[in-house]
């Protein structure tokens, strides 16, 4: 599908959807718990219905209603696969689940399509296949098997996807000893931090360097059901804010919630520190411009998925915007710093590729143009709030990939006033 995106002035409130990091986290959760496990206000997208194919594949039992999944998990025994398991576009779902998966002893083949195919996983596998797991892939990426259990012990990991080290700290209460995990190259700080808190609730026992380096997780450990109420989703709330940024509009945004840990949080404070006016009050978020954009230089190893939408912010606003120390940005759905660096060229944009980030001169004369989404959401969705502040016509090709995270993405922002319309 395309999107034609004109100019637009944006005006109203927008409810943001659930948090995808939450979601999958619950549904893993949920599996590997005895009994009925209920999740409110989950975020229904492609990543997460991802998710549930796994869930179902592994033994669990789901009820999908309109404000709520009920969710009958298996205990941590897990079912014999009655076939491969795809996952989709699901980075967050793949490396999850391919560590629940080590748990069991059954083997569980997962594949996904290209893009997942080319994420990188041999760096988990290795450290699964050293707490006694057998793994067979051809080039480390999907498609895989997995076979556990993983017996504890210790193990190292490449921190270079915080996922990695998420599936560990999820898989390893189960095994049969303790383990200990030390992780190198450590990014997305903030991601840990949300498995710990899922961990803490569960009453999972561990422990950790202060900079969640070095872990013991002893072993014969169990998970509980449980009832959580999923917080919005700070990535997905970065869209809208950027939109209303970089049109000159003021939004109300529903439901946000500041103490959850969530590290994308931290972009309300890199486009306060642009020129943006943001107040809460209750469950709603006032966001709009006190003036034009400036740039500003800003660390976004905590915040990679910040990266496409924070460009488009640097495109707009005035001076130089620098993205720095994101190199994981180019091992996402796609290589994030090229592709935006490549797209936002073609609306008039003068940017500077860094290996680790890139250097964004704002733009006076943003111009409409044909470009590329990558098969790639966030990247969609970036070039779609572009579109928003450019002169004339944007068009962006296979613009359907923003469902993986925000399904009603067009929906949403037509109902605010965008000037946008999918065709053929």
């Amino acid at each position: 599908m395309k999107l034609k995106v004109s100019k637009s002035l944006l005006k109203g409130t927008l409810k943001v959807p659930g948090s995808k990091s939450h979601t999958i986290r619950a549904v893993a959760v949920a599996l590997l718990a005895p009994g009925e496990s209920i999740i409110e206000n989950p975020l229904e997208s492609l990543d997460t219905v991802s998710s549930l194919r796994a869930l179902t594949s592994m033994g669990g039992q789901v009820e999908v209603n309109k404000d709520f999944w009920r969710i009958i998990g298996t205990g941590g025994k897990l079912r014999e696969p009655l076939r491969t398991i795809n996952m989709g576009n699901s980075g967050t779902g793949t490396r999850i689940f391919t560590g629940i998966a080590a748990t069991g002893t059954h083997k569980y083949k997962f594949d996904g399509d290209k893009s997942l195919r080319s994420r990188p996983m041999g760096e988990l596998h290795d450290a699964l296949v050293a707490l006694g797991a057998k793994c067979e892939s051809t080039n480390g990426k999907c498609p895989f098997t997995i076979q556990g259990p993983i017996k504890g012990g210790e193990t190292r990991v490449d921190g270079k996807s915080s996922q990695f080290l998420t599936s560990l700290l999820f898989a390893t209460p189960l095994a049969e000893n303790d383990t200990r995990i030390n992780v190198y190259n450590l990014q997305e700080k903030p991601y840990v931090e949300i498995t710990l808190d899922w961990l803490d609730r569960q009453e999972i026992k561990y422990r950790c360097s202060d900079n969640l380096t070095e872990f013991y997780i002893p072993g014969r450990q169990r998970y509980h059901n449980f009832s959580f109420n999923v917080p919005a989703d700070f990535s997905t709330a970065t869209f809208p804010l950027v939109a209303a940024a970089v049109t000159g509009s003021e939004l109300d945004l529903e439901n946000l919630d500041f103490s959850d840990r969530q590290g994308d949080k931290a972009v309300f404070d890199h486009l306060a520190k642009m020129g943006m006016e943001i107040t809460t009050k209750g469950k709603f978020t006032n966001i709009k411009p006190a003036g034009r954009l400036k740039g500003i230089e800003v660390d976004l190893n905590a915040t990679p998925d910040a990266l496409p939408a924070m460009a488009v912010a640097g495109a707009c606003a005035t001076g130089k915007t620098i993205l720095k120390n994101v190199p994981q940005a180019r091992i996402k759905e796609t290589d994030r710093i090229t592709c935006m660096t490549s797209e936002l060229r073609k609306m008039g944009v003068e940017i500077e590729e860094l290996e680790d980030g890139m250097v964004i001169s704002g733009c006076d004369n943003l111009h409409g143009a044909e470009v590329e989404g990558h098969e790639d959401h966030r990247i969609v969705m970036a070039l779609a709030l572009a579109g928003m502040a450019a002169e004339g016509e944007t068009i962006i090709n296979g613009s359907e990939a923003a469902s993986v995270t925000f399904p009603e993405f067009f929906a949403d922002f037509r109902d605010i006033g965008a000037v946008m319309e999918q065709f053929e």
